[in-house]
Protein backbone atom coordinates (compact mmCIF):
# COMPACT_ATOMS: atom_id res chain seq x y z
CA UNK A 1 0.00 0.00 0.00
CA UNK A 2 1.41 3.42 -0.94
CA UNK A 3 1.54 6.41 1.34
CA UNK A 4 -1.02 8.21 -0.78
CA UNK A 5 -3.36 5.61 -0.70
CA UNK A 6 -3.10 4.89 3.04
CA UNK A 7 -3.29 8.57 3.98
CA UNK A 8 -6.68 8.63 1.58
CA UNK A 9 -7.70 5.54 3.29
CA UNK A 10 -7.45 7.40 6.97
CA UNK A 11 -8.74 10.66 5.96
CA UNK A 12 -12.19 9.12 4.86
CA UNK A 13 -12.37 6.88 7.37
CA UNK A 14 -12.08 9.73 9.89
CA UNK A 15 -14.25 11.97 7.86
CA UNK A 16 -16.78 8.95 8.43
CA UNK A 17 -15.98 8.55 12.11
CA UNK A 18 -16.26 12.19 13.02
CA UNK A 19 -19.39 12.48 11.27
CA UNK A 20 -21.10 9.68 13.02
CA UNK A 21 -19.47 10.23 16.24
CA UNK A 22 -20.92 13.82 16.45
CA UNK A 23 -24.13 12.26 15.50
CA UNK A 24 -23.80 9.81 18.48
CA UNK A 25 -21.90 11.39 21.03
CA UNK A 26 -19.69 8.54 21.56
CA UNK A 27 -16.54 10.73 19.49
CA UNK A 28 -14.56 9.33 16.35
CA UNK A 29 -12.15 7.22 18.46
CA UNK A 30 -14.22 4.54 18.57
CA UNK A 31 -13.77 4.14 15.29
CA UNK A 32 -10.76 5.54 14.46
CA UNK A 33 -8.50 3.31 16.42
CA UNK A 34 -10.55 0.14 15.21
CA UNK A 35 -9.67 1.29 11.67
CA UNK A 36 -5.97 1.58 12.35
CA UNK A 37 -5.20 -1.79 14.24
CA UNK A 38 -7.82 -3.89 12.79
CA UNK A 39 -7.96 -2.72 8.74
CA UNK A 40 -4.33 -1.09 8.43
CA UNK A 41 -1.91 -3.03 10.96
CA UNK A 42 -1.37 0.49 12.48
CA UNK A 43 0.42 -0.79 16.05
CA UNK A 44 -2.08 0.03 19.12
CA UNK A 45 0.05 2.78 20.45
CA UNK A 46 0.34 5.15 17.35
CA UNK A 47 -2.91 4.79 16.71
CA UNK A 48 -3.96 6.00 20.28
CA UNK A 49 -1.54 8.55 19.93
CA UNK A 50 -3.54 9.67 16.56
CA UNK A 51 -6.67 9.40 18.19
CA UNK A 52 -5.84 11.88 21.38
CA UNK A 53 -4.59 14.57 18.53
CA UNK A 54 -8.08 13.88 17.10
CA UNK A 55 -9.72 14.63 20.44
CA UNK A 56 -7.62 17.81 21.11
CA UNK A 57 -8.87 18.79 17.67
CA UNK A 58 -12.67 18.05 17.88
CA UNK A 59 -12.83 19.12 21.48
CA UNK A 60 -11.54 22.65 20.66
CA UNK A 61 -13.41 23.03 18.03
CA UNK A 62 -16.90 22.70 19.43
CA UNK A 63 -16.04 23.61 22.93
CA UNK A 64 -15.86 27.31 21.89
CA UNK A 65 -19.16 27.53 20.48
CA UNK A 66 -20.95 25.91 24.22
CA UNK A 67 -18.75 28.29 26.33
CA UNK A 68 -20.25 31.10 23.96
CA UNK A 69 -23.88 30.24 24.53
CA UNK A 70 -23.26 29.51 27.87
CA UNK A 71 -24.39 26.24 28.95
CA UNK A 72 -20.54 24.84 29.64
CA UNK A 73 -19.88 25.57 33.53
CA UNK A 74 -16.32 26.16 33.50
CA UNK A 75 -15.76 26.12 36.92
CA UNK A 76 -17.55 22.46 37.08
CA UNK A 77 -15.28 21.76 34.38
CA UNK A 78 -11.57 23.45 35.80
CA UNK A 79 -11.98 21.48 38.99
CA UNK A 80 -12.70 18.21 37.44
CA UNK A 81 -9.76 18.54 34.94
CA UNK A 82 -7.56 18.21 38.00
CA UNK A 83 -8.99 14.69 38.08
CA UNK A 84 -9.11 14.07 34.74
CA UNK A 85 -5.67 15.48 33.57
CA UNK A 86 -3.76 13.40 36.57
CA UNK A 87 -5.66 10.05 35.29
CA UNK A 88 -4.54 10.56 31.73
CA UNK A 89 -0.62 11.44 32.55
CA UNK A 90 -1.47 7.47 34.51
CA UNK A 91 -2.93 6.07 31.56
CA UNK A 92 -0.27 7.20 29.07
CA UNK A 93 2.44 6.16 31.44
CA UNK A 94 1.16 2.89 32.15
CA UNK A 95 0.49 2.17 28.62
CA UNK A 96 4.16 2.15 28.26
CA UNK A 97 3.67 -1.51 30.72
CA UNK A 98 0.62 -2.89 29.53
CA UNK A 99 0.94 -5.08 26.82
CA UNK A 100 -1.12 -4.09 23.42
CA UNK A 101 -3.42 -7.24 23.45
CA UNK A 102 -4.47 -6.19 27.26
CA UNK A 103 -5.11 -2.76 25.73
CA UNK A 104 -7.14 -3.87 23.17
CA UNK A 105 -9.65 -5.87 25.53
CA UNK A 106 -9.90 -3.39 27.67
CA UNK A 107 -10.49 -0.56 24.83
CA UNK A 108 -13.54 -3.56 23.17
CA UNK A 109 -14.77 -3.45 26.95
CA UNK A 110 -15.11 0.29 26.67
CA UNK A 111 -16.52 0.74 23.38
CA UNK A 112 -19.26 -1.75 24.86
CA UNK A 113 -20.42 -0.04 27.59
CA UNK A 114 -19.77 3.38 25.92
CA UNK A 115 -22.36 1.86 23.08
CA UNK A 116 -24.96 0.77 25.70
CA UNK A 117 -24.59 4.00 28.11
CA UNK A 118 -25.46 6.01 24.51
CA UNK A 119 -28.98 3.78 24.30
CA UNK A 120 -30.33 5.04 27.43
CA UNK A 121 -32.71 7.49 28.04
CA UNK A 122 -31.38 10.80 29.21
CA UNK A 123 -32.73 12.15 32.77
CA UNK A 124 -33.27 15.99 32.90
CA UNK A 125 -32.08 17.32 36.06
CA UNK A 126 -33.01 21.03 35.94
CA UNK A 127 -35.36 20.12 39.38
CA UNK A 128 -32.52 19.48 41.27
CA UNK A 129 -32.65 22.28 43.77
CA UNK A 130 -30.90 20.66 46.68
CA UNK A 131 -26.79 21.19 46.93
CA UNK A 132 -23.99 19.88 48.43
CA UNK A 133 -21.97 21.43 50.89
CA UNK A 134 -18.86 20.91 49.24
CA UNK A 135 -20.38 22.11 45.93
CA UNK A 136 -21.32 25.43 47.52
CA UNK A 137 -18.13 26.18 48.68
CA UNK A 138 -16.43 25.20 45.57
CA UNK A 139 -19.26 28.08 43.97
CA UNK A 140 -20.20 25.15 41.68
CA UNK A 141 -23.87 25.42 40.84
CA UNK A 142 -24.80 27.87 38.06
CA UNK A 143 -27.52 28.10 35.60
CA UNK A 144 -28.22 27.38 31.48
CA UNK A 145 -30.11 29.15 29.11
CA UNK A 146 -32.66 27.16 27.32
CA UNK A 147 -36.19 28.40 25.45
CA UNK A 148 -35.41 32.12 26.30
CA UNK A 149 -34.95 31.92 29.94
CA UNK A 150 -32.28 30.39 32.71
CA UNK A 151 -32.98 27.29 34.18
CA UNK A 152 -30.37 27.34 37.80
CA UNK A 153 -29.23 23.80 39.10
CA UNK A 154 -27.11 22.49 41.66
CA UNK A 155 -24.15 19.86 42.24
CA UNK A 156 -24.70 16.87 44.40
CA UNK A 157 -21.71 14.12 45.38
CA UNK A 158 -18.84 16.02 44.61
CA UNK A 159 -15.83 13.52 45.69
CA UNK A 160 -17.44 10.56 44.21
CA UNK A 161 -17.83 12.44 40.77
CA UNK A 162 -14.10 13.45 41.03
CA UNK A 163 -12.72 9.69 41.95
CA UNK A 164 -15.03 8.85 39.01
CA UNK A 165 -13.40 11.62 36.80
CA UNK A 166 -9.86 10.65 38.08
CA UNK A 167 -10.54 6.88 36.33
CA UNK A 168 -12.36 7.98 33.11
CA UNK A 169 -9.39 10.18 32.69
CA UNK A 170 -6.68 7.31 33.18
CA UNK A 171 -8.96 5.02 30.29
CA UNK A 172 -8.18 8.03 28.06
CA UNK A 173 -4.59 8.48 28.63
CA UNK A 174 -4.64 4.52 28.20
CA UNK A 175 -6.77 4.38 25.33
CA UNK A 176 -6.84 7.32 23.78
CA UNK A 177 -10.44 8.27 23.11
CA UNK A 178 -12.52 11.21 25.17
CA UNK A 179 -14.44 8.61 27.37
CA UNK A 180 -17.16 11.06 27.23
CA UNK A 181 -19.62 7.98 28.63
CA UNK A 182 -18.02 8.03 31.89
CA UNK A 183 -17.54 11.95 32.34
CA UNK A 184 -20.88 12.26 31.94
CA UNK A 185 -22.16 9.30 34.02
CA UNK A 186 -20.05 11.27 36.51
CA UNK A 187 -21.86 14.25 35.83
CA UNK A 188 -24.90 13.42 35.26
CA UNK A 189 -25.68 10.39 37.49
CA UNK A 190 -23.28 10.93 40.26
CA UNK A 191 -23.10 14.84 40.52
CA UNK A 192 -26.83 15.02 39.35
CA UNK A 193 -26.17 17.72 36.98
CA UNK A 194 -28.40 18.20 33.73
CA UNK A 195 -28.02 16.47 30.62
CA UNK A 196 -27.40 19.83 28.23
CA UNK A 197 -24.28 20.76 30.99
CA UNK A 198 -22.55 17.32 31.71
CA UNK A 199 -22.40 16.87 27.67
CA UNK A 200 -20.66 20.18 27.03
CA UNK A 201 -18.68 20.06 30.21
CA UNK A 202 -16.94 17.00 29.07
CA UNK A 203 -16.68 18.51 25.73
CA UNK A 204 -14.82 21.97 27.34
CA UNK A 205 -13.07 18.99 29.11
CA UNK A 206 -11.83 16.84 26.78
CA UNK A 207 -9.39 18.90 25.06
CA UNK A 208 -7.33 19.26 28.61
CA UNK A 209 -7.26 15.69 29.60
CA UNK A 210 -5.91 14.64 25.86
CA UNK A 211 -3.30 17.06 25.84
CA UNK A 212 -2.31 15.70 28.97
CA UNK A 213 -1.92 12.27 27.92
CA UNK A 214 -0.47 13.56 24.50
CA UNK A 215 2.70 14.90 25.84
CA UNK A 216 3.45 11.56 26.75
CA UNK A 217 2.96 9.85 23.82
CA UNK A 218 5.04 12.67 22.22
CA UNK A 219 7.81 12.25 24.59
CA UNK A 220 8.06 8.53 23.41
CA UNK A 221 7.31 9.09 19.76
CA UNK A 222 4.57 7.34 19.49
CA UNK A 223 2.46 10.34 17.47
CA UNK A 224 3.25 10.02 13.84
CA UNK A 225 2.32 12.97 11.67
CA UNK A 226 1.95 10.70 8.66
CA UNK A 227 -1.14 9.07 10.86
CA UNK A 228 -2.20 12.00 13.05
CA UNK A 229 -2.61 14.66 10.34
CA UNK A 230 -5.42 13.06 8.38
CA UNK A 231 -7.14 11.71 11.72
CA UNK A 232 -7.40 15.15 13.20
CA UNK A 233 -8.54 16.97 9.86
CA UNK A 234 -10.96 13.89 8.73
CA UNK A 235 -12.82 13.83 12.53
CA UNK A 236 -12.99 17.27 12.72
CA UNK A 237 -14.38 18.09 9.33
CA UNK A 238 -17.17 15.23 9.83
CA UNK A 239 -17.70 16.43 13.54
CA UNK A 240 -18.66 19.50 12.10
CA UNK A 241 -20.53 18.35 8.98
CA UNK A 242 -22.71 16.02 12.12
CA UNK A 243 -23.12 18.58 14.42
CA UNK A 244 -25.26 20.38 11.68
CA UNK A 245 -26.68 17.12 10.24
CA UNK A 246 -27.47 16.29 14.24
CA UNK A 247 -29.86 19.89 13.79
CA UNK A 248 -32.54 18.22 11.37
CA UNK A 249 -32.11 14.70 12.00
CA UNK A 250 -33.55 12.12 14.31
CA UNK A 251 -30.74 10.53 15.47
CA UNK A 252 -32.47 7.45 17.70
CA UNK A 253 -32.08 5.21 14.80
CA UNK A 254 -28.91 5.88 13.93
CA UNK A 255 -27.50 5.81 17.00
CA UNK A 256 -29.08 2.30 17.86
CA UNK A 257 -27.21 0.86 14.46
CA UNK A 258 -24.10 2.85 15.54
CA UNK A 259 -24.33 0.53 18.47
CA UNK A 260 -24.51 -2.70 16.81
CA UNK A 261 -21.52 -1.73 14.88
CA UNK A 262 -19.49 -0.45 17.45
CA UNK A 263 -20.05 -3.45 19.51
CA UNK A 264 -19.25 -5.58 16.62
CA UNK A 265 -15.40 -3.49 16.33
CA UNK A 266 -15.17 -3.80 20.13
CA UNK A 267 -15.58 -7.87 20.23
CA UNK A 268 -13.30 -7.96 17.07
CA UNK A 269 -10.55 -5.65 19.26
CA UNK A 270 -11.53 -8.12 22.23
CA UNK A 271 -10.94 -11.34 20.13
CA UNK A 272 -7.49 -10.23 18.65
CA UNK A 273 -6.28 -8.93 22.02
CA UNK A 274 -6.68 -12.17 23.59
CA UNK A 275 -5.66 -13.70 20.52
CA UNK A 276 -2.26 -11.90 20.20
CA UNK A 277 -3.07 -10.16 17.07
CA UNK A 278 -2.96 -6.56 17.93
Amino acid sequence: MTVVVFTLIVLFGSLLAGFLGSLTGLGGGVIIIPLLTLVLGVDIHYAIGASIISVIATSSGSAAAYVKEGITNIRIGMFLEIATTVGAVIGAILAVYLDPGYIAVVFGCILIFSALAGLQKKTDRSDNLVSSGLADRLKLNGSYPDAGRQHPYTVKRVSGGFLMMLFAGTLSGLLGIGSGALKVLAMDNIMRIPFKVSTTTSNFMMGVTAAASAVVYLHRGQIDPGIAMPVALGVLTGAQVGSRVLLRTNTGLLKKVFAVVIIFLALQMIYNGFSGKI
